[in-house]
């Protein structure tokens, strides 16, 4: 999907729908990281991993992010998937989150919310890509695409 659809049609909405039933802010710089996270680990294309059991544009794993959202978030994500009418179970929002982009934002967003260090402010691409890192943990980092990937977020909210 083309960057600046992805985040007109999902990102600003979703992040709108998790601000108004959750309570969880949602500025430019989540939505510069949500974002920027969506590309790296994805490149804006695969729903689901590519011979991997990942699920959404954010690549979530049913036992690392989805079961860390719920254990650190419950009650906000009761929220966001009662406003989606979706269960709050485990598997099922693994599920969901493949096709559910709305939801599957609000996840990537609810991962990196209980994190006590603020979110990085714009443009800081070096402290965006450590948020990163210490929250999604990726197996493969890939640090040469991190940058173009932040760089066309922060065009977008800019």
């Amino acid at each position: 999907m083309k960057p600046d659809i992805f985040f007109r049609t999902i990102v600003d909405p979703a992040l709108k729908t998790l601000a108004d039933t959750a309570g969880v802010p949602s500025d430019d710089r989540a939505g510069a990281l949500v974002m920027a996270i969506a590309g790296q680990e994805s490149n804006w294309a695969a729903r689901r991993q590519d011979g991997g059991p990942a699920r959404s544009y954010w690549q979530f794993e049913r036992y690392g992010g989805v079961a860390e959202v719920l254990q650190k978030c419950p009650k906000q994500l009761g929220a966001v998937c009662a406003a989606w009418d979706i269960p709050v179970d485990g598997l099922l929002i693994f599920e969901a989150m493949a096709w559910h982009d709305g939801l599957a934002c609000c996840m990537a967003r609810l991962l990196l919310w209980p994190d006590p260090a603020p979110l990085p402010e714009l443009g800081q691409r070096d402290a965006a890509w450590e948020y990163y890192r210490r929250n999604w943990r990726p197996g493969l980092p890939r640090p040469e695409h991190w940058f173009a990937r932040y760089d066309t977020a922060l065009a977008l909210i800019r």
